[in-house]
């Protein structure tokens, strides 16, 4: 048994009728800056993660050095 279009189109009919336009679109724009955060949230790790790396490397020639 598989999913077909009509149910899935009662279905959003259903969700639109019991929830309204306006808190749909609140809870998607809620979505949204959920994946901006974790998105920002990953490249500042990136980023912290090559600023340690760039230090480690620093330290393990200075080190070497003395």
């Amino acid at each position: 048994m598989s999913i077909g279009f009509w149910q899935i189109a009662i279905v959003v009919i259903l969700v639109v009728l019991l929830f309204g336009r306006g808190k749909i679109s609140d809870l998607m724009g809620d979505v949204a800056k959920g994946i901006k955060s974790f998105k920002k949230g990953m490249s500042d790790n990136q980023e912290n993660t090559k600023k340690e790396d760039i230090e480690d490397k620093n330290n393990s020639n200075n080190s070497n050095n003395t």
